[in-house]
């Protein structure tokens, strides 16, 4: 039997411009990551600066960052859902919930070779703890694409359906949170919408409902 090397895994969480310094190597990592299935990003630097930069500029945003052997191994953020841009607010709103009362998690990236360690729930972990060291917060939640489209010819197949993950972590799509967000796909020319689902976790966040406390 072959045993697995012992690895240095550390994460760091920072809130806000705390984490400013690294938003270039963050940058290049989500256009990284998000080019596998069933994203395939293009890749827009520029679009990644000023996306990053919003999430830096607020001062109850939280970075949690990854480090494997002293290398960049993945990273995961969340900002209260009041602090979005109305396109992500926009599904919530017309549902009647308070988005003060919602923590969003805007990504989980991290890099192929150290998938399996463990990091992708210290990332959920370390998300929702800080979630609900803020007052108010009642629910967590995030979004991911729904209209998955097929693997290519050409795809190396690492990327794989989170499903199973999430809904273990607590989480549940709710059909009428959806909304739409544009990128350019690999081999498209420009930019086009892609219909994303969010996903929601209620339970430990004092068991709000629709209609009640959101």
């Amino acid at each position: 039997m072959i045993s697995k090397p012992v690895r240095n895994i550390t994460t760091q969480s920072l809130v806000g411009r705390a984490a400013w310094d690294y938003l270039p190597e963050l940058a290049q990592l989500r256009i990284e990551v998000f080019r596998e299935w069933p994203y395939y990003y293009a890749g827009d630097l520029a679009y990644e600066a000023k996306y990053l930069a919003t999430y830096a500029q607020s001062a109850r945003s939280l970075f949690v960052l990854a480090h494997v052997d002293g290398e960049l191994a993945g990273a995961a953020t969340g900002v209260p859902l009041a602090d979005e841009n109305v396109q992500v607010q926009r599904p919530f709103l017309q549902q009647g919930m308070d988005v003060s009362s919602i923590f969003y998690f805007g990504e989980s990236v991290l890099r192929p070779r150290y998938r399996g360690l463990g990091i992708g729930h210290a990332f959920f972990d370390a998300r929702e703890a800080y979630a609900r060291s803020l007052a108010g917060i009642l629910t967590t939640c995030f979004c991911a694409r729904a209209d998955v489209p097929q693997r290519r010819a050409d795809d190396v197949g690492l990327g794989r359906s989170l499903h199973a993950f999430w809904r273990a972590r607590g989480y549940v799509p709710d059909p009428a949170l959806q909304t739409e967000f544009s990128w350019q796909e690999i081999g498209e020319l420009s930019e086009t919408p892609k219909r994303m689902q969010f996903w929601l976790k209620r339970d430990s966040f004092a068991g709000c409902a629709r209609g009640s406390h959101l």
